[in-house]
């Protein structure tokens, strides 16, 4: 998703260094679980709809692939800290909860477990107009989005992307094809008409990106 730079300027927070490939593929890569839910204290959500259905579905599908203590796995743990969590018993515990007391993990208790810090508490956020569902048409604006971030890639990017979807397309109904190109035309016109000329030219089997007559191929 785009977010103008001049509206919501950039904070450096870190730098995040890869300094050696993982010497076990599924150790580290495969059991790799990434949530859009694990934020530190004093960063909320925005009421993007599909970042809304990630902060579920994300967790809720790692615990399907890697089991309800995928977060203790050495690929997701911290290496230098503690882990603080109320995770206890259940299917494939392999780990050992012995800090604090993980049976007080609602609050208000009188187990010394957690309390509610306020200071982080999320803005209360002004909603209007009804909840219901609604025809996909861009009255909401759900072109520019698409349009944005195609208008933010460089040539070269965009080129291969054309390529690629159109190789994606190839064997599809002329139907679908068309009902597509519409979508890209509405994003952007040089979206749709750089698919559709990459289109084209896989039924010749000429590259768009080549200087080459195609009576010289």
């Amino acid at each position: 998703k785009v977010w103008s730079h001049d509206d919501y300027p950039l904070i450096e927070v870190g730098e995040l260094e890869l300094n050696e490939n993982p010497e076990n593929y599924f150790q580290y890569i495969e059991n790799a679980a990434y949530s859009p839910s694990n934020v530190v204290p004093g960063i909320g959500f925005s009421p993007d709809k599909v970042l809304q259905a990630r902060i579920f579905s994300y967790a809720d599908a790692h615990r399907y692939r890697l089991g309800t203590h995928y977060e203790a796995l050495p690929a997701n743990a911290p290496k230098n800290a503690m882990v603080n969590h109320y995770h206890k018993d259940g299917p494939m515990r392999f780990f050992t909860n012995d800090f604090g007391n993980p049976d007080a993990y609602y609050e208000p208790n009188s187990k010394g477990g957690a309390v509610e810090v306020p200071e982080v508490e999320e803005p209360p956020m002004r909603i209007s107009g009804d909840v219901k569902r609604y025809e996909e048409n861009d009255t909401y604006g759900i072109y520019k989005q698409p349009g944005d971030l195609f208008r933010l890639m460089p040539q070269d990017e965009k080129e291969r992307m054309f390529v690629t979807i159109a190789t994606a397309l190839d064997g599809v109904s002329e139907e679908i094809v068309q009902r597509q190109l519409a979508h890209f035309y509405k994003a952007d016109p040089a979206y749709g008409k750089g698919v559709e000329d990459a289109i084209e030219a896989n039924k010749t089997g000429v590259d768009p990106n080549s200087n080459v007559l195609p009576e010289e191929v």
